[in-house]
């Protein structure tokens, strides 16, 4: 065994602290303060202290001088331990970008250079950078030349860009590397098992505009580092900016989430920018339940005054809308706003929770997600699914019960509704993201290619996942298709089964996967006989946490218009909640009441945080997450129609559909194909607005936002027929013996919920007051569209 080691006084060499020589595959290494020689071949370990071997002085100098005669030399004078390629290089692409998903962490790579995502696999990327293309990426014998330093550095063209420059101590890190042998991942290199960022929270306040994180990695070993100038950081949205540095740069006032990301671990750090206000003084405003305890504590602590209370004419009309989907009639309104009684808040919110239309409102916003549409479950399929989802929601069915039947059912869909949630999910993959979105808030998609980038979850998880869903298949009966071009669309019933099936399997490995529960255990050979209710049964346990909170968050988004976390299916730590304490609390409240629906959004509407007004005030009018004011936002596409149609007192039609049925009801999307029966106005009203076509398991398929085209339909399209229509409200009205004032004080409750302002007034009787007996009903019918057209009627405030 060729091995030769000394040991020798600090005096005997230079005043270096390193020196590496690389010769032919053999390394000679010199560190100190007290210096060891090493000269060894690659396979050989061991190493003879001067104790057990004694060589002279000449002949260490003649090795010495026939290493540094045949070898690059290359100091290091941090007197830190070699560059470790999982630690030091894995971090430089990560910092430098080259491992984003837009660069050569994309899925293809880019330019034939391809790297794992954000750095997940070192050895792979070990290959890539160092093996791959015949080596020709890194030159050890000539570090600075090497392809990869060259581009990265501008010497040569880049699509990508110059990512550091020579001078960074991302260059000198790569360069090191090369110098020191370009070795590869170790198998006994230390692993970061923690990240500190300092702060984890703060609120900045104005003049400030900055600050600055810190960042401290620790090591499996007990070993610390301090990582700032290394980490990689992201903001959630563009309240901010970020240098690389870590210092984060205010770029509005406002909440942002900072993600700190260092190798393969993620930091959440929640930053307030808050105005200055130095009269700011805390409004103390009361209290109704738990919701605005922990709401008034965040805002309390942000130094921002929540909006006081909404009037009566507003929240009545809040509150229908929100429960029930529906204006309240001139009569309604009249009387509550009229009304006196101290409780007449919370007596409405339990008089529309017990009426027909909140199962109508419900079912609408549930068969949105569980993807009621005709082209896949057929147009019987659709109605008994959607009437199932209804009967549950009118009987108060707990949740928990609700859940546990979509994803346990089974057989005929025509005669098992519940089982159609499975026939619109055709294979394991989609079956398993589409349940971890809807009932666990989370997304998935992510892991089925790679290991997630900003949740834990990992290529394993993902198809131990999927393999839970694996054992189900369809008998398809004779129906046959409208379409037969289209392989999407299903006629008549179908059966779904549990049966033997091809089990998934780990595209890497090809192996088969034992399915295994979403951040849980696998599945024992017991679980394995009936897959789907001990899915079942995990699932919606009251201690499945994210079960709860999903679902909790979901109903709360319904009602606020804002999800806890936002958006709701998209439940990570690097997307935490705006109020975690107030989620925590609404979840245990959900869950001990037996997951009833009606108990979670009668805390809700009755605390003080719903019924704030949208007037903004000097300290929240940056605000848009703590809930200081109730969020202005557009109407659905069904509850617009329906308003009109109530205020009308005309009934929109429906291709398919009686006349009669509210948009709110219709169990699918197009009962009728465009070829078979031409659509209606009401139908186009519908699309142009946002109802969603439930081709996506996902709240995000319908569009609330407003447009153009939206524009030009409520100008004209349907409505105007409808005002002008014999039965029409306003025609009738107008051809009464009602007084012109009597007449506008009727318009404005029916369509606004509110008498007129003494202005409004004026104008709408100078305006009927110009108009001679024929030309009444044409002044009445403007003052009608005018108010229908409002913002005020549109948008929900």
């Amino acid at each position: 065994m060729e091995v030769s080691s000394f040991r020798f006084p600090v005096e005997w060499l230079l005043s270096i602290d390193s020196v590496s020589l690389r010769i032919w595959g053999t390394t000679l290494r010199i560190d100190g303060p007290t210096y060891r020689c090493d000269m060894f071949r690659p396979q050989l370990t061991p190493r003879l202290n001067h104790s057990s071997t004694k060589l002279a002085l000449p002949r260490l100098i003649v090795t010495l001088l026939l290493v540094l005669a045949s070898c690059a030399v290359t100091a290091r004078a941090d007197g830190v331990s070699a560059v470790e390629f999982s630690i030091d290089v894995m971090s430089v692409l990560s910092k430098s970008g080259c491992n984003a998903g837009t660069c050569h962490g994309n899925l293809n790579g880019k330019g034939g250079f391809k790297l794992s995502l954000r750095g997940q696999d070192p050895q792979h990327d070990f290959h890539a950078l160092a093996l791959a293309s015949r080596g020709r990426r890194i030159n050890p014998t000539a570090a600075e030349n090497s392809l990869f330093l060259r581009k990265a550095t501008g010497s040569l063209a880049h699509r990508g860009g110059i990512r550091f420059e020579p001078e960074s101590d991302e260059y000198h890190v790569m360069l090191d590397w090369l110098n020191s042998g370009a070795e590869g991942p170790s198998s006994s290199a230390v692993k970061v098992v923690r990240l500190d960022v300092t702060p984890r929270q703060a609120v900045v306040v104005a003049p400030q505009d900055q600050l600055q994180v810190a960042v401290v990695a620790t090591f499996s070993d007990g070993s610390s580092r301090d990582v700032t100038k290394r980490a990689c950081y992201e903001l959630s949205n563009l309240g901010a900016d970020v240098g690389p540095g870590g210092t984060v740069h205010r770029s509005k006032f406002g909440e942002t989430t900072l993600i700190v990301r260092y190798l393969d671990l993620q930091v959440p750090v929640a930053i307030a920018f808050t105005r200055d206000q130095p009269e700011f003084k805390w409004s103390d405003p009361p209290s109704n339940n738990e919701v605005d305890d922990h709401v008034f504590a965040k805002l309390k602590r942000l130094r921002i005054n929540p909006s006081p209370l909404c009037e009566d004419n507003v929240f009545v009309r809040r509150a229908y809308l929100d429960a029930i989907g529906r204006l309240p009639t001139a009569g309604e309104a009249r009387r509550f706003v009229a009304s006196a009684e101290a409780d007449k808040r919370a007596r409405l919110i339990d008089e529309l929770l017990m009426r027909p239309e909140f199962s109508d409102f419900w079912a609408l916003k549930w068969a949105d997600v569980l993807r009621t549409e005709e082209k896949v479950l057929d147009t019987k399929g659709v109605e008994v699914f959607h009437a199932w989802i209804r009967d549950s929601i009118a009987a108060a069915r707990p949740l928990d019960e609700f859940v546990r039947d979509l994803v346990t059912g089974t057989g005929s869909t025509f005669e098992n509704p519940p089982a159609n949630f499975f026939r619109s999910q055709r294979d394991p993959s989609t079956r398993g993201e589409t349940t971890a979105r809807l009932f666990l808030g989370t997304r998935l998609q992510c892991a089925k290619c790679h290991n997630h980038p900003f949740d834990r979850w990992t290529q394993d998880d993902y198809y131990g996942w999927s393999s839970i869903f694996s054992q189900i298949k369809y008998e398809i009966g004779d129906a046959k298709r409208k379409d037969k071009l289209d392989n999407n669309e299903f006629a008549g019933d179908q059966i779904v089964l549990v049966a033997k099936q091809d089990e998934v399997r780990n595209p890497n490995s090809g192996d088969v996967v034992t399915p295994k529960l979403l951040g849980d255990r696998e599945f024992s050979s017991d679980d394995l006989q009936d897959r789907l209710q001990h899915l079942a049964t995990w699932l919606t346990s009251r201690e499945n946490e994210l079960f709860v909170k999903s679902q909790t968050n979901f109903i709360w988004y319904h009602i606020m218009g804002r999800g806890l976390v936002d958006p709701i299916d998209d439940f990570r730590m690097t997307n935490p909640p705006g109020n975690p304490e107030l989620l925590d609390a609404l979840a245990d409240e959900f869950a001990s009441s037996g997951f009833d629906l009606r108990s979670l959004v009668r805390t809700i509407m009755n605390s003080r945080t719903y019924q704030l007004s949208s007037e903004p005030n000097a300290s929240n009018v940056d605000d848009e997450t703590c809930h200081s004011r109730a969020l202005i936002r557009r109407l659905g596409a069904e509850v617009l129609l329906d308003m009109q149609s109530d205020v009308l007192d005309v009934p929109a039609e429906f291709a398919g559909y009686p006349l009669g049925i509210r948009a709110v009801q219709i169990p699918g999307v197009k009962r009728k194909r465009l070829r078979d029966e031409a659509s209606k106005s009401g139908d186009r009203f519908l699309k142009t607005f946002g109802k969603p076509d439930r081709i996506l398991a996902c709240e995000c398929e319908r569009s609330n936002e407003t447009t153009l085209k939206q524009a030009f339909v409520l100008i004209g399209e349907g409505l105007n027929e409808r005002l002008a229509a014999p039965d029409s409200r306003f025609q009738k009205w107008s051809a009464s013996e009602i007084s012109d004032g009597q007449l506008i004080d009727e318009l404005f409750w029916t369509a606004l919920s509110r008498p007129p302002t003494d202005v409004e007034f004026d104008g709408a009787m100078k305006f009927i007051g110009n108009s001679d007996a024929d030309t009444r009903q044409g002044a009445v019918q403007d003052i009608a569209w005018a108010l229908m057209n409002a913002k005020e009627f549109l948008f929900r405030n």
